[in-house]
């Protein structure tokens, strides 16, 4: 494996820095919108995300992070751990606290094909949109190990 250069870095800090200024635009106008339809946060008449899914139901999403796929066999704390923070293999992400727009979209370009891993997207391709979202929900409220990038070399 290769140490990422100064440029790599910086290039992966704006990215992740784009993605989340998109994400949190979405949060406003979804706010916005919810304000004016109390029906569209609950999931009646619309998504409970930016990533047009139905609201997440974090109760459910835990129970789905224990179901194995019949694709791989392996279900999601097998390889992500029960909190999404403990993975299996250093070079697998932490899920915990991780924003839950951000899961959504990237379980929905696995299960399109758009994203490429050889687990992952045969573990997301039988996933429902409602299966997305509560998965979202369940890591997304889980407590985050994750740190941001700030101030390493």
């Amino acid at each position: 494996m290769t140490k990422a250069t100064p440029f790599k870095r910086h290039a992966i800090a704006l990215s992740v820095a784009l993605l989340l200024a998109a994400c949190s635009q979405s949060q406003v106008e979804n706010s916005t919108d919810s304000a004016a339809d109390p029906g569209h946060a609950s999931g009646e008449h619309g998504s409970g995300s930016s990533a047009g899914l139905p609201a997440g139901r974090i109760a459910q999403g835990q129970g789905r992070a224990q179901v194995r796929s019949k694709a791989t066999n392996q279900s999601c704390i097998d390889c992500h751990g029960v909190d999404g923070n403990n993975p299996i293999d250093p070079t697998y992400p932490k899920l915990g606290g991780q924003y839950g727009d951000y899961l959504a979209h990237a379980l929905q370009a696995y299960r399109a094909g758009d994203r490429q891993h050889p687990l992952m997207t045969a573990q997301a391709t039988d996933l429902s949109d409602q299966d997305i979202a509560d998965l979202a929900a369940y890591f997304g409220s889980r407590p985050s190990q994750l740190r941001d990038l700030h101030g390493l070399k």
